[in-house]
Protein backbone atom coordinates (compact mmCIF):
# COMPACT_ATOMS: atom_id res chain seq x y z
CA UNK A 1 0.00 0.00 0.00
CA UNK A 2 0.98 3.24 -0.88
CA UNK A 3 0.44 6.59 1.53
CA UNK A 4 -1.04 9.09 -0.98
CA UNK A 5 -0.51 12.48 -0.78
CA UNK A 6 -1.86 15.91 -2.67
CA UNK A 7 0.12 17.60 -4.98
CA UNK A 8 -1.27 20.97 -3.97
CA UNK A 9 0.11 23.44 -6.08
CA UNK A 10 -0.73 21.25 -9.50
CA UNK A 11 -3.62 21.49 -11.50
CA UNK A 12 -7.21 19.98 -10.29
CA UNK A 13 -7.73 18.63 -12.99
CA UNK A 14 -6.11 16.51 -16.12
CA UNK A 15 -5.74 17.96 -19.37
CA UNK A 16 -5.45 15.42 -22.56
CA UNK A 17 -4.79 17.00 -26.16
CA UNK A 18 -5.78 14.04 -28.10
CA UNK A 19 -8.53 12.67 -25.38
CA UNK A 20 -10.29 16.02 -25.56
CA UNK A 21 -11.35 14.96 -29.14
CA UNK A 22 -13.76 12.79 -27.09
CA UNK A 23 -14.62 15.14 -24.19
CA UNK A 24 -14.63 18.53 -23.94
CA UNK A 25 -14.40 18.78 -20.44
CA UNK A 26 -11.52 18.37 -18.03
CA UNK A 27 -11.12 15.21 -15.92
CA UNK A 28 -10.62 15.97 -11.84
CA UNK A 29 -7.56 14.63 -10.63
CA UNK A 30 -8.47 13.98 -7.13
CA UNK A 31 -12.24 12.99 -7.12
CA UNK A 32 -14.78 10.45 -9.36
CA UNK A 33 -15.98 12.50 -12.27
CA UNK A 34 -19.53 12.88 -12.51
CA UNK A 35 -19.86 11.50 -16.16
CA UNK A 36 -18.92 8.64 -18.16
CA UNK A 37 -16.37 9.27 -20.58
CA UNK A 38 -15.38 6.84 -23.86
CA UNK A 39 -12.84 4.06 -23.74
CA UNK A 40 -10.96 5.36 -26.07
CA UNK A 41 -10.35 8.76 -24.15
CA UNK A 42 -9.81 6.93 -20.42
CA UNK A 43 -7.05 5.11 -22.35
CA UNK A 44 -5.16 7.73 -24.17
CA UNK A 45 -5.46 9.98 -20.48
CA UNK A 46 -4.06 7.40 -18.74
CA UNK A 47 -1.21 6.14 -21.11
CA UNK A 48 0.08 9.89 -21.84
CA UNK A 49 0.59 9.99 -17.88
CA UNK A 50 2.34 6.62 -17.83
CA UNK A 51 4.70 7.50 -20.49
CA UNK A 52 6.25 9.46 -17.71
CA UNK A 53 7.20 6.39 -15.45
CA UNK A 54 10.54 4.92 -15.72
CA UNK A 55 11.52 2.29 -18.07
CA UNK A 56 11.10 -0.83 -16.74
CA UNK A 57 13.91 -2.85 -18.31
CA UNK A 58 16.38 0.14 -17.73
CA UNK A 59 15.57 0.24 -13.67
CA UNK A 60 18.42 -1.58 -12.21
CA UNK A 61 17.02 -0.54 -8.61
CA UNK A 62 14.81 -3.27 -8.41
CA UNK A 63 15.21 -6.99 -8.13
CA UNK A 64 11.72 -7.79 -9.29
CA UNK A 65 11.43 -9.43 -12.83
CA UNK A 66 10.64 -7.21 -15.64
CA UNK A 67 10.27 -9.28 -19.01
CA UNK A 68 8.71 -12.78 -19.72
CA UNK A 69 8.30 -14.65 -22.56
CA UNK A 70 5.17 -13.66 -25.08
CA UNK A 71 3.21 -17.35 -23.88
CA UNK A 72 3.56 -16.85 -20.18
CA UNK A 73 2.04 -13.65 -20.96
CA UNK A 74 -0.49 -14.48 -22.70
CA UNK A 75 -1.39 -17.31 -19.70
CA UNK A 76 -1.33 -14.77 -17.34
CA UNK A 77 -3.58 -12.48 -19.29
CA UNK A 78 -5.98 -15.83 -19.52
CA UNK A 79 -6.24 -16.36 -16.06
CA UNK A 80 -6.49 -12.91 -14.86
CA UNK A 81 -9.56 -12.78 -13.84
CA UNK A 82 -9.56 -16.12 -11.45
CA UNK A 83 -9.42 -15.33 -7.46
CA UNK A 84 -6.64 -17.89 -6.22
CA UNK A 85 -8.34 -18.23 -3.26
CA UNK A 86 -11.59 -20.01 -4.75
CA UNK A 87 -9.98 -23.19 -4.54
CA UNK A 88 -12.91 -25.06 -4.86
CA UNK A 89 -13.93 -23.46 -8.12
CA UNK A 90 -10.45 -23.30 -9.74
CA UNK A 91 -8.90 -26.84 -8.42
CA UNK A 92 -6.26 -27.09 -11.15
CA UNK A 93 -4.95 -23.84 -10.39
CA UNK A 94 -4.80 -24.61 -6.82
CA UNK A 95 -2.72 -27.82 -8.25
CA UNK A 96 -0.49 -25.84 -9.89
CA UNK A 97 0.16 -24.12 -6.65
CA UNK A 98 0.77 -27.26 -4.87
CA UNK A 99 3.04 -28.24 -7.26
CA UNK A 100 5.02 -24.88 -6.91
CA UNK A 101 5.20 -25.69 -3.24
CA UNK A 102 6.54 -29.06 -3.81
CA UNK A 103 9.47 -28.06 -6.18
CA UNK A 104 10.67 -25.53 -4.30
CA UNK A 105 10.60 -27.13 -1.29
CA UNK A 106 12.56 -30.08 -2.97
CA UNK A 107 14.81 -27.28 -4.40
CA UNK A 108 15.64 -25.98 -1.14
CA UNK A 109 16.14 -29.68 -0.22
CA UNK A 110 13.33 -30.17 2.50
CA UNK A 111 13.42 -33.69 3.83
CA UNK A 112 10.18 -34.78 1.96
CA UNK A 113 9.73 -39.17 1.60
CA UNK A 114 8.66 -40.43 -1.80
CA UNK A 115 5.61 -39.19 -2.16
CA UNK A 116 5.26 -36.99 0.71
CA UNK A 117 3.84 -33.50 0.04
CA UNK A 118 5.58 -30.50 0.68
CA UNK A 119 4.10 -27.49 3.41
CA UNK A 120 4.14 -24.33 2.41
CA UNK A 121 2.15 -21.55 0.52
CA UNK A 122 2.27 -18.64 -2.35
CA UNK A 123 1.96 -15.20 -1.29
CA UNK A 124 1.94 -11.91 -2.72
CA UNK A 125 5.42 -11.32 -1.90
CA UNK A 126 8.41 -12.17 0.24
CA UNK A 127 7.31 -9.67 3.13
CA UNK A 128 3.84 -11.65 3.70
CA UNK A 129 6.30 -14.66 3.38
CA UNK A 130 8.66 -13.31 6.10
CA UNK A 131 5.68 -12.60 8.60
CA UNK A 132 3.81 -15.88 7.77
CA UNK A 133 7.09 -17.28 8.52
CA UNK A 134 7.62 -15.32 11.78
CA UNK A 135 3.86 -15.91 12.94
CA UNK A 136 4.42 -19.80 12.97
CA UNK A 137 8.08 -19.28 15.07
CA UNK A 138 6.28 -16.64 17.69
CA UNK A 139 3.40 -19.12 18.25
CA UNK A 140 5.79 -21.82 18.24
CA UNK A 141 8.00 -20.49 21.04
CA UNK A 142 4.61 -19.12 22.99
CA UNK A 143 2.95 -22.46 22.94
CA UNK A 144 6.80 -24.09 24.54
CA UNK A 145 6.72 -21.19 27.19
CA UNK A 146 3.29 -21.83 28.32
CA UNK A 147 3.65 -25.51 28.65
CA UNK A 148 6.72 -24.73 30.60
CA UNK A 149 4.88 -22.48 32.89
CA UNK A 150 7.64 -19.90 31.58
CA UNK A 151 6.85 -15.76 30.45
CA UNK A 152 5.62 -15.93 26.98
CA UNK A 153 5.14 -11.51 27.08
CA UNK A 154 8.77 -10.49 25.26
CA UNK A 155 9.54 -12.55 22.12
CA UNK A 156 12.49 -11.11 20.39
CA UNK A 157 13.88 -11.91 16.90
CA UNK A 158 17.86 -11.69 15.81
CA UNK A 159 19.09 -10.66 12.16
CA UNK A 160 21.62 -8.15 10.88
CA UNK A 161 20.79 -4.56 10.26
CA UNK A 162 21.36 -4.56 6.90
CA UNK A 163 17.35 -5.91 6.54
CA UNK A 164 16.05 -2.16 6.97
CA UNK A 165 15.91 1.25 6.12
CA UNK A 166 18.04 3.67 8.26
CA UNK A 167 14.87 6.08 7.77
CA UNK A 168 16.52 8.96 9.94
CA UNK A 169 19.43 9.05 7.38
CA UNK A 170 17.08 8.68 4.49
CA UNK A 171 15.20 12.03 5.45
CA UNK A 172 18.13 13.41 6.31
CA UNK A 173 19.66 13.01 2.53
CA UNK A 174 16.09 13.64 1.21
CA UNK A 175 15.83 17.01 2.82
CA UNK A 176 19.31 18.32 2.06
CA UNK A 177 18.97 17.47 -1.66
CA UNK A 178 15.28 17.77 -2.80
CA UNK A 179 15.54 20.26 -5.06
CA UNK A 180 17.83 18.20 -6.68
CA UNK A 181 17.06 14.63 -5.98
CA UNK A 182 13.45 14.57 -5.58
CA UNK A 183 13.24 11.16 -6.92
CA UNK A 184 15.89 8.85 -5.00
CA UNK A 185 13.90 6.74 -2.60
CA UNK A 186 14.86 3.98 -0.18
CA UNK A 187 15.12 0.61 -1.83
CA UNK A 188 15.96 -1.47 1.01
CA UNK A 189 14.12 -4.44 2.10
CA UNK A 190 12.30 -4.04 5.45
CA UNK A 191 9.76 -6.58 5.82
CA UNK A 192 11.38 -7.93 9.19
CA UNK A 193 11.15 -4.75 10.48
CA UNK A 194 7.40 -4.61 10.13
CA UNK A 195 6.90 -8.13 10.83
CA UNK A 196 8.74 -6.58 14.82
CA UNK A 197 6.71 -3.71 14.53
CA UNK A 198 2.92 -5.23 13.50
CA UNK A 199 3.22 -8.26 15.74
CA UNK A 200 5.05 -6.97 18.38
CA UNK A 201 8.04 -8.44 18.96
CA UNK A 202 11.70 -7.15 19.56
CA UNK A 203 13.78 -6.52 16.73
CA UNK A 204 17.79 -7.76 18.31
CA UNK A 205 20.08 -6.36 15.11
CA UNK A 206 23.77 -6.84 14.56
CA UNK A 207 25.20 -3.92 13.11
CA UNK A 208 27.72 -3.52 10.47
CA UNK A 209 30.71 -2.35 10.16
CA UNK A 210 32.72 -1.28 6.90
CA UNK A 211 34.02 -3.71 4.85
CA UNK A 212 31.40 -6.38 6.38
CA UNK A 213 27.82 -5.54 5.44
CA UNK A 214 26.68 -8.88 6.09
CA UNK A 215 25.59 -10.10 9.81
CA UNK A 216 28.29 -11.98 11.74
CA UNK A 217 26.94 -15.61 13.04
CA UNK A 218 29.46 -15.14 15.94
CA UNK A 219 27.51 -11.92 16.93
CA UNK A 220 23.94 -12.80 16.12
CA UNK A 221 24.32 -16.11 18.26
CA UNK A 222 25.71 -13.83 21.08
CA UNK A 223 22.68 -11.62 20.89
CA UNK A 224 19.90 -15.07 21.18
CA UNK A 225 18.75 -15.69 24.53
CA UNK A 226 15.19 -17.55 26.09
CA UNK A 227 12.85 -15.02 24.41
CA UNK A 228 14.66 -15.72 20.61
CA UNK A 229 11.90 -17.09 18.60
CA UNK A 230 14.71 -17.51 15.83
CA UNK A 231 17.19 -15.80 14.05
CA UNK A 232 16.93 -14.79 10.18
CA UNK A 233 19.62 -15.21 8.20
CA UNK A 234 19.90 -12.91 4.62
CA UNK A 235 20.66 -15.23 1.63
CA UNK A 236 21.29 -12.33 -0.81
CA UNK A 237 21.60 -9.00 1.40
CA UNK A 238 19.88 -6.00 -0.68
CA UNK A 239 22.63 -3.53 0.12
CA UNK A 240 25.80 -5.89 -1.46
CA UNK A 241 23.69 -9.12 -2.46
CA UNK A 242 26.32 -11.10 -0.56
CA UNK A 243 24.57 -14.61 1.44
CA UNK A 244 25.16 -14.61 4.68
CA UNK A 245 27.05 -17.86 6.60
CA UNK A 246 23.85 -19.66 7.50
CA UNK A 247 25.77 -23.07 7.39
CA UNK A 248 28.26 -21.17 10.57
CA UNK A 249 25.44 -19.66 12.21
CA UNK A 250 23.72 -23.10 12.65
CA UNK A 251 26.72 -24.85 14.04
CA UNK A 252 26.77 -22.01 16.54
CA UNK A 253 23.57 -22.18 17.29
CA UNK A 254 23.70 -25.93 18.18
CA UNK A 255 26.69 -25.61 20.17
CA UNK A 256 24.67 -22.77 22.28
CA UNK A 257 21.85 -24.71 22.00
CA UNK A 258 23.15 -27.84 23.87
CA UNK A 259 24.54 -25.88 26.30
CA UNK A 260 21.34 -23.64 27.84
CA UNK A 261 19.12 -26.20 26.71
CA UNK A 262 17.00 -23.88 24.67
CA UNK A 263 15.83 -25.25 20.52
CA UNK A 264 16.43 -21.88 19.24
CA UNK A 265 15.58 -22.26 15.69
CA UNK A 266 16.47 -20.37 11.71
CA UNK A 267 14.52 -18.65 9.14
CA UNK A 268 16.59 -18.25 5.92
CA UNK A 269 15.21 -15.11 4.01
CA UNK A 270 16.54 -16.42 0.58
CA UNK A 271 14.10 -13.52 -1.10
CA UNK A 272 16.87 -13.07 -3.69
CA UNK A 273 19.00 -15.78 -3.80
CA UNK A 274 16.91 -18.41 -3.43
CA UNK A 275 16.64 -19.23 -6.69
CA UNK A 276 20.33 -18.58 -7.12
CA UNK A 277 22.10 -20.84 -5.05
CA UNK A 278 20.80 -24.00 -5.87
CA UNK A 279 22.28 -23.14 -9.53
CA UNK A 280 25.28 -21.26 -9.03
CA UNK A 281 26.14 -22.84 -6.09
CA UNK A 282 24.95 -26.13 -5.19
CA UNK A 283 27.68 -27.26 -2.73
CA UNK A 284 26.76 -24.21 -0.54
CA UNK A 285 25.22 -25.62 2.77
CA UNK A 286 22.34 -22.86 3.57
CA UNK A 287 18.73 -24.62 3.17
CA UNK A 288 17.21 -27.42 4.57
CA UNK A 289 20.55 -29.60 4.92
CA UNK A 290 21.43 -27.89 8.05
CA UNK A 291 18.75 -28.88 11.01
CA UNK A 292 17.93 -25.82 12.89
CA UNK A 293 16.70 -24.30 9.29
CA UNK A 294 13.27 -24.54 9.84
CA UNK A 295 11.23 -22.11 7.03
CA UNK A 296 12.49 -19.95 3.97
CA UNK A 297 10.59 -17.37 1.71
CA UNK A 298 11.97 -16.45 -1.71
CA UNK A 299 10.48 -14.44 -4.51
CA UNK A 300 8.73 -15.78 -7.11
CA UNK A 301 8.82 -12.34 -8.91
CA UNK A 302 12.75 -11.96 -8.41
CA UNK A 303 14.87 -14.22 -9.75
CA UNK A 304 12.03 -16.68 -9.94
CA UNK A 305 11.34 -15.02 -13.60
CA UNK A 306 7.71 -13.52 -12.55
CA UNK A 307 6.09 -10.66 -12.84
CA UNK A 308 5.46 -8.65 -9.29
CA UNK A 309 3.59 -10.06 -6.74
CA UNK A 310 4.44 -13.79 -5.91
CA UNK A 311 6.56 -15.04 -3.14
CA UNK A 312 6.84 -18.09 -1.44
CA UNK A 313 7.18 -20.19 2.10
CA UNK A 314 8.21 -23.73 2.90
CA UNK A 315 8.47 -25.35 6.28
CA UNK A 316 10.98 -28.52 6.91
CA UNK A 317 7.85 -30.72 7.93
CA UNK A 318 4.37 -30.04 9.29
CA UNK A 319 5.23 -29.70 12.88
CA UNK A 320 7.17 -26.58 12.06
CA UNK A 321 3.67 -25.17 11.21
CA UNK A 322 1.56 -24.64 14.40
CA UNK A 323 -1.99 -26.10 13.42
CA UNK A 324 -3.85 -23.07 14.87
CA UNK A 325 -2.70 -20.78 12.36
CA UNK A 326 -4.44 -22.13 9.62
CA UNK A 327 -7.57 -21.16 9.18
CA UNK A 328 -10.32 -23.36 7.47
CA UNK A 329 -13.52 -21.98 5.47
CA UNK A 330 -16.17 -23.17 3.75
CA UNK A 331 -18.59 -20.62 2.46
CA UNK A 332 -16.74 -20.72 -1.22
CA UNK A 333 -17.73 -24.24 -1.43
CA UNK A 334 -15.61 -27.00 -0.06
CA UNK A 335 -13.91 -27.08 3.22
CA UNK A 336 -10.00 -24.92 2.01
CA UNK A 337 -7.48 -24.35 4.78
CA UNK A 338 -5.87 -21.07 4.17
CA UNK A 339 -2.63 -19.16 5.84
CA UNK A 340 -2.64 -15.95 4.60
CA UNK A 341 -2.44 -12.52 5.60
CA UNK A 342 -4.38 -11.08 2.64
CA UNK A 343 -7.26 -13.50 0.98
CA UNK A 344 -8.26 -12.45 -2.43
CA UNK A 345 -5.53 -12.50 -5.08
CA UNK A 346 -5.11 -13.37 -8.82
CA UNK A 347 -3.88 -16.70 -9.99
CA UNK A 348 -1.53 -15.47 -13.03
CA UNK A 349 1.39 -15.25 -11.06
CA UNK A 350 0.99 -18.77 -9.24
CA UNK A 351 0.25 -19.88 -13.30
CA UNK A 352 3.45 -17.65 -14.41
CA UNK A 353 5.88 -19.68 -11.78
CA UNK A 354 4.74 -22.99 -12.89
CA UNK A 355 5.37 -22.11 -16.00
CA UNK A 356 8.41 -20.95 -15.66
CA UNK A 357 9.50 -24.22 -13.43
CA UNK A 358 8.40 -26.73 -16.20
CA UNK A 359 9.08 -24.42 -19.42
CA UNK A 360 13.24 -23.83 -18.04
CA UNK A 361 13.65 -26.62 -15.66
CA UNK A 362 16.76 -27.15 -13.44
CA UNK A 363 18.95 -26.68 -16.18
CA UNK A 364 17.56 -22.96 -17.93
CA UNK A 365 17.58 -21.57 -14.43
CA UNK A 366 21.19 -22.46 -14.28
CA UNK A 367 21.67 -21.17 -17.93
CA UNK A 368 19.82 -17.90 -16.77
CA UNK A 369 21.57 -17.16 -13.77
CA UNK A 370 25.29 -18.18 -15.11
CA UNK A 371 24.32 -15.35 -17.87
CA UNK A 372 23.54 -12.87 -15.12
CA UNK A 373 26.54 -13.63 -13.47
CA UNK A 374 28.69 -12.79 -16.49
CA UNK A 375 27.38 -9.46 -17.20
CA UNK A 376 28.14 -8.52 -13.99
CA UNK A 377 31.41 -9.25 -14.34
CA UNK A 378 31.25 -7.06 -17.26
CA UNK A 379 29.69 -4.73 -15.61
CA UNK A 380 32.20 -4.82 -12.66
CA UNK A 381 35.09 -5.09 -14.69
CA UNK A 382 34.03 -1.80 -16.77
CA UNK A 383 33.52 0.45 -13.59
CA UNK A 384 36.77 -1.11 -12.21
CA UNK A 385 38.85 0.27 -15.60
CA UNK A 386 37.44 3.57 -15.25
CA UNK A 387 39.51 3.89 -11.88
CA UNK A 388 36.58 6.07 -10.35
CA UNK A 389 35.11 3.24 -8.14
CA UNK A 390 35.63 0.96 -5.09
CA UNK A 391 33.46 -2.61 -5.83
CA UNK A 392 32.16 -3.15 -2.56
CA UNK A 393 30.13 -5.99 -3.75
CA UNK A 394 31.66 -9.52 -3.57
CA UNK A 395 31.68 -11.75 -6.94
CA UNK A 396 29.81 -14.77 -5.01
CA UNK A 397 25.63 -13.73 -4.21
CA UNK A 398 23.22 -12.14 -6.07
CA UNK A 399 24.53 -10.44 -8.96
CA UNK A 400 25.08 -7.00 -8.34
CA UNK A 401 27.67 -4.82 -8.47
CA UNK A 402 27.72 -2.25 -5.30
CA UNK A 403 30.25 0.16 -5.68
CA UNK A 404 31.18 4.09 -4.48
CA UNK A 405 33.40 6.49 -5.66
CA UNK A 406 37.08 6.63 -4.68
CA UNK A 407 36.72 10.50 -4.15
CA UNK A 408 33.50 11.91 -3.31
CA UNK A 409 35.00 15.40 -2.05
CA UNK A 410 33.72 17.34 -4.97
CA UNK A 411 30.58 14.96 -6.30
CA UNK A 412 29.05 12.48 -4.59
CA UNK A 413 27.25 9.54 -5.54
CA UNK A 414 24.08 11.21 -5.54
CA UNK A 415 24.24 13.61 -8.13
CA UNK A 416 25.79 10.66 -10.29
CA UNK A 417 23.01 8.86 -9.70
CA UNK A 418 20.97 11.60 -10.46
CA UNK A 419 22.88 12.82 -13.89
CA UNK A 420 22.67 8.76 -15.00
CA UNK A 421 18.84 9.41 -15.03
CA UNK A 422 19.01 11.84 -18.24
CA UNK A 423 20.19 8.59 -20.12
CA UNK A 424 17.27 6.89 -18.46
CA UNK A 425 18.90 4.75 -16.27
CA UNK A 426 17.20 4.24 -12.69
CA UNK A 427 20.20 3.30 -10.46
CA UNK A 428 20.04 3.95 -6.54
CA UNK A 429 22.06 5.96 -4.21
CA UNK A 430 21.83 5.13 -0.71
CA UNK A 431 23.73 5.35 3.02
CA UNK A 432 24.47 2.04 4.83
CA UNK A 433 22.65 1.51 8.06
CA UNK A 434 23.88 1.79 11.84
CA UNK A 435 27.91 1.71 12.17
CA UNK A 436 28.74 2.34 8.12
CA UNK A 437 26.92 5.18 7.76
CA UNK A 438 29.62 7.04 6.17
CA UNK A 439 29.64 4.78 3.63
CA UNK A 440 27.36 5.72 0.49
CA UNK A 441 27.12 3.36 -2.43
CA UNK A 442 25.65 3.15 -5.87
CA UNK A 443 23.94 -0.36 -7.16
CA UNK A 444 23.40 -1.87 -9.88
CA UNK A 445 21.03 -5.24 -9.91
CA UNK A 446 21.64 -7.54 -12.50
CA UNK A 447 18.27 -8.95 -14.29
CA UNK A 448 17.32 -11.76 -16.85
CA UNK A 449 16.86 -8.41 -19.24
CA UNK A 450 20.29 -7.10 -18.83
CA UNK A 451 22.23 -8.09 -21.26
CA UNK A 452 25.86 -7.87 -22.47
CA UNK A 453 25.25 -4.93 -24.77
CA UNK A 454 23.53 -2.97 -21.83
CA UNK A 455 26.29 -3.13 -19.29
CA UNK A 456 28.83 -1.74 -21.60
CA UNK A 457 26.24 1.21 -23.04
CA UNK A 458 25.98 1.51 -18.82
CA UNK A 459 29.86 1.78 -18.33
CA UNK A 460 29.81 4.33 -21.48
CA UNK A 461 26.86 6.15 -20.02
CA UNK A 462 29.05 6.92 -16.23
CA UNK A 463 32.02 7.50 -18.08
CA UNK A 464 30.01 10.63 -19.90
CA UNK A 465 28.75 11.39 -15.96
CA UNK A 466 31.60 11.48 -14.61
CA UNK A 467 33.13 13.80 -17.43
CA UNK A 468 30.59 15.80 -17.10
CA UNK A 469 30.58 16.60 -13.26
CA UNK A 470 34.20 16.80 -13.40
CA UNK A 471 33.20 20.05 -15.11
CA UNK A 472 31.24 21.05 -13.13
CA UNK A 473 31.40 23.35 -9.60
CA UNK A 474 31.34 21.04 -6.24
CA UNK A 475 28.59 20.57 -4.65
CA UNK A 476 27.21 22.75 -2.13
CA UNK A 477 27.35 22.29 1.28
CA UNK A 478 24.68 22.97 3.44
CA UNK A 479 26.70 24.53 6.12
CA UNK A 480 28.98 27.62 6.92
CA UNK A 481 31.34 26.69 10.08
CA UNK A 482 28.65 24.34 12.00
CA UNK A 483 26.02 27.05 11.06
CA UNK A 484 23.19 25.85 8.97
CA UNK A 485 22.68 28.31 5.90
CA UNK A 486 19.56 30.03 4.73
CA UNK A 487 18.02 29.14 1.44
CA UNK A 488 18.59 32.40 0.42
CA UNK A 489 22.59 32.12 1.27
CA UNK A 490 22.18 28.55 -0.69
CA UNK A 491 20.58 30.10 -3.71
CA UNK A 492 23.34 33.41 -4.03
CA UNK A 493 26.10 30.70 -3.11
CA UNK A 494 24.46 28.74 -6.19
CA UNK A 495 24.07 31.54 -8.47
CA UNK A 496 27.62 32.51 -8.06
CA UNK A 497 29.55 29.39 -8.52
CA UNK A 498 27.15 28.80 -12.02
CA UNK A 499 28.37 32.61 -12.82
CA UNK A 500 31.58 31.86 -12.36
CA UNK A 501 31.68 28.61 -14.25
CA UNK A 502 30.07 30.12 -17.42
CA UNK A 503 32.37 32.87 -17.36
CA UNK A 504 35.12 30.09 -17.40
CA UNK A 505 33.45 28.61 -20.19
CA UNK A 506 33.75 31.70 -22.20
CA UNK A 507 36.96 32.29 -21.42
CA UNK A 508 38.15 29.19 -22.61
CA UNK A 509 36.11 28.77 -25.72
CA UNK A 510 37.06 32.85 -27.04
CA UNK A 511 40.81 31.62 -26.02
CA UNK A 512 40.15 28.40 -28.10
CA UNK A 513 38.71 30.15 -31.09
CA UNK A 514 41.84 32.94 -31.25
Amino acid sequence: MVLSKTALKSDDSIHSNFASRYVRNSIPRFEMPKNSIPKEAAYQIINDELKFDGNPRLNLASFVTTWMEPECDKLMMESINKNNVEMDQYPVTTDLQNRCVNMIARLFNAPLGDGEAAIGVGTVGSSEAVMLAGLAFKRQWQNKRKAQGLPYDKPNIVTGANIQVNQTKINEILNRFRSIFDSISGSIQVCLEKFARYFEVELKEVKLREGYYVMDPEKAVEMVDENTICVVAILGSTLTGEFEDVKLLNDLLVEKNKKTGWDTPIHVDAASGGFIAPFLYPELEWDFRLPLVKSINVSGHKYGLVYAGIGWVVWRTKTDLPDELIFHINYLGADQPTFTLNFSKGSSQVIAQYYQLIRLGFEGYRNVMDTCHENMMVLKQGLEKTGRFNIISKENGVPLVAFSLKDSSLHNEFEVADMLRRFGWIIPAYKMPADAEHVTVLRVVIRDDFSRNLAERLVSDFDKVLHELDMLPARIQGTNNGVKKTPEETQREVTSYWKKFVETKKTNKNTITK
